[in-house]
């Protein structure tokens, strides 16, 4: 490409210098030497060569520019930029597998908080379920008659299991000590409850219970109490059943 320009740049040249020659012959009078400033016959090669080489030396500088920027877009990138990209690449391999690990372990502290598995508020279902049972329950094995003390050996086989059978023995132990002698009717009822904790089949509620407690031996005697306990409670079944008993004594 620069060969061209640099021919057709020097054929232009060498026809301008032709023509300033011609016009300068046939205006110089015979027999005179030209005019200052007329072209004169110089060798091929002087000045329009000179002329001509100077434009063809910058025709081709720019020619090579071109060249350069026309190969700029195709230069590879450095090496250290390709070695960069693999390093990037594995630190963020790195990060993303610390936070997935991360991420593991909080959904699986999450899951193993009491708290989050506690469905008292939203299993409305289970929640009334386990509340008309327990009260059900409370009823009947803290009710006693000494006229039918088998009734109240019933319900505490089928109302209570673990722990609660030795804590509800202790609890009524003087009731059923003093039963036949007094003629003891103790009934209890429940007058409200609430669930603390529903976690699958195992449950805690909050009691209150309005007693009676009527003394029929010698003369007709009745006392009034109110109580307030929690009980834990597991489902056996279909049945709830209380397996703990908390009075909050110390």
């Amino acid at each position: 490409m620069s060969t061209t320009r640099h021919l057709v740049n020097r054929q232009r040249r060498l026809a301008t210098v032709a023509a300033e020659r011609a016009t300068a012959t046939a205006a110089a009078p015979p027999g005179k030497p030209a005019p200052p400033g007329a072209a004169r016959d110089e060798p091929a090669g002087t000045t329009a060569g000179e002329d001509t080489t100077v434009e063809d030396a910058v025709t081709d500088d720019a020619d090579t520019g071109e060249r350069e920027e026309e190969a700029a877009p195709r230069r590879k990138r450095p090496p250290r930029l390709r070695l960069r990209l693999p390093a990037v690449l594995c630190a963020l391999t790195v990060l993303l597998g610390a936070f997935a690990a991360w991420a593991f372990g909080s959904a699986a502290s999450l899951r193993d908080d009491p708290a989050r598995r506690n469905t008292a508020l939203t299993d409305i279902g289970r929640t009334s379920e386990v509340k008309g049972q327990i009260s059900e329950a409370v009823g009947a094995v803290f009710s006693y008659n000494y006229a039918s003390p088998a009734k109240s050996e019933r319900s505490v086989k089928s109302y209570l299991v673990g722990k609660a059978v030795q804590q509800h023995a202790d609890m009524l132990a003087q009731v059923r000590a003093q039963g036949q002698k007094q003629k003891l009717v103790l009934t209890t009822t429940v007058t409200d409850s609430g669930v603390e904790l529903l976690d699958g089949d195992r449950a805690r509620l909050l009691i209150y219970a309005d007693q009676s407690n009527t003394r029929t031996g010698t003369s007709d005697e009745t006392t009034y109490a109110a109580a307030m306990f929690a009980v834990d409670a597991v489902r056996r079944g279909d049945t709830w059943r209380i397996s703990g008993i908390d009075t909050f004594a110390r």
